[in-house]
């Protein structure tokens, strides 16, 4: 049998651990300066919990923005659960960590991307791959901040 390192699997993992640790903090001490957070997730994923209109209105994949009024911020090593205004609309939303898509902070031009992986069970041919964009994903419409890659803070 051979033996290799998924770096694929190692690296989502240890980018939503960030995220996990940057929700940890603001949920016990707010949101510093000018930071807010576009976080857009598969609504269609498992464990994944928000009010039926909501899912009817975005069947496949929305995006949150934590700025300016949210409560209930809690976080578990599965995911997030916070309660957003949707019209004057109060509505508790669960998001597991699995169905997160994108993160991004437009305040510190920080962004991540995490694009759909092969199932176990298949074959993968290079991971390296899954960080990259696909056509399919660059003709869908994004928030108003930039995706960088990680590279760029690199010295």
């Amino acid at each position: 049998m051979t033996r290799s390192i998924d770096y694929g699997t190692l690296m989502h993992r240890a980018m939503r651990g960030l995220i996990q640790t940057v929700l940890n903090e603001v949920a016990e001490h707010g949101l510093p300066g000018a930071h807010h957070f576009f976080i857009t997730f598969d609504t269609r994923a498992p464990k994944v919990e928000m009010a039926d209109w909501l899912k009817s209105r975005y069947p496949e994949e929305m995006t949150i923005v934590i700025q300016h009024w949210f409560e209930n911020l809690t976080v578990t090593s599965e995911g997030f659960g916070i309660t957003l205004n949707f019209g004057n609309q109060p509505e508790p939303l669960w998001i597991p960590f699995d169905a997160v898509h994108t993160f991004v902070d437009p305040s510190v031009e920080f962004g991540l991307r995490f694009e759909s992986q092969d199932s176990e069970d298949e074959e993968e041919d290079e991971t390296e791959e899954d960080f990259e964009i696909t056509e399919e994903s660059a003709d869908k419409p994004r928030p108003e901040a930039e995706v960088v890659s990680l590279d760029k803070f690199r010295k």
